[in-house]
């Protein structure tokens, strides 16, 4: 389903003094055919506008863009999900000599039974298979823990369900922009305690070209200290690397994991779930002594009333 947005100038005055003026400003708006007034309860709410004595719009434009959560707009309400409780892949699938990170080995999957050779064993017209798969961590979409970044750091075992399970998501869209480094100013408008906060730069459209890695997206270092002071569940994103991966320093992956705060890179199909509303689950193997695995990553979307259906 087609969203769309709205850019408009407004000038505001205050019934008890004061105006304000913006310039380029953009809301989410639920259909092509929004009229000025519409746009302008939406723009009042958005900012949470007290004592508005008149909103005057100019240059209003509305475009087809997907929805990036605006306050009190379509997105907000849940509205915009495609397939109203149904079920988002949201992870690469893994095959044979796949590339996920440049310089990383592909993985490898061989017979270790056949089925011509498992006919020896079991009875007339009964056979199976056993393949054996060889992989690093880092393949297709996985998770990190801090035992990742740190010898001493939790492994995949002491991933806690209540990290990567039925989890409230959040989107931040940032497709379209010109800036890689996605910082506080992209986060501050959204509520991320306790939440899985989904990094949504489209930049899994380019996911096994050697254009993927290059001008990707990341977390900066402040918008990573954020979220550390915000606790988040976990923190998603569906780049290369949540890092610029020229900053051989990694601050996003060392100030998340040492929070205790998961990682998940090489997400796909965000521009499925709506800005907020939707449930979103990643269970990584528990695999002692281990700091990165493969994840099927997924989301449950919202309701077609706006309820939420939880897992459970």
């Amino acid at each position: 389903m087609t969203e769309y947005r709205a850019s408009f100038d407004a000038a505001v005055t205050f019934s008890n003094g004061g105006d304000l003026s913006v310039h380029g400003f953009r809301v989410d708006v639920p259909s092509p055919d929004i009229d000025g007034a519409g746009i302008a309860a939406l723009f009042v709410a958005s900012l949470g506008l007290l004592m508005t004595d008149a909103v005057e719009l100019r240059n209003v434009e509305v475009f087809p863009e997907p929805h990036k959560g605006t306050r009190g707009g379509p997105a907000d309400r849940g509205a915009s999900a495609p397939d109203p409780g149904g079920l988002v892949e949201l992870s690469h699938v893994i095959r044979p000599g796949m590339v996920t990170y440049p310089g990383l080995p592909g993985p490898a999957l061989v017979p270790y039974l056949t089925r011509e050779a498992s006919r020896a064993v079991y009875a007339p017209g009964t056979e199976f298979a056993i393949d054996q798969l060889t992989m690093v961590g880092n393949t297709g979409t996985y998770l990190d823990s801090p035992r990742h970044r740190f010898a001493d750091g939790p492994d995949l075992v002491a991933v806690p369900l209540a990290r990567t399970a039925g989890l409230a998501a959040v989107v931040i869209r940032v497709t379209g922009t010109r800036r890689r480094g996605i910082g506080v100013g992209a986060l501050a408008g959204v509520d991320v305690r306790g939440k899985a906060v989904l990094l949504h730069t489209g930049d899994d459209a380019r996911f096994g070209t050697p254009e993927y890695a290059a001008d990707a997206h990341f977390l900066s270092r402040d918008g990573a200290a954020w979220l550390v002071g915000r606790q988040p569940a976990l923190v998603g994103i569906d780049a290369v690397n949540i890092d610029d991966t020229a900053d051989r320093e990694r601050p996003a992956h060392t100030l998340l994991l040492a929070a205790g705060i998961p990682v998940i890179e090489h997400l796909t199909g965000l521009e499925q779930l709506p800005p907020a509303g939707a449930w979103f689950t990643a269970v990584p193997l528990r695999v002692e002594g281990m700091g990165t695995i493969p994840v099927r990553a997924f989301a449950r979307l919202p309701a077609a009333d706006g309820e939420i259906i939880s897992f459970y």
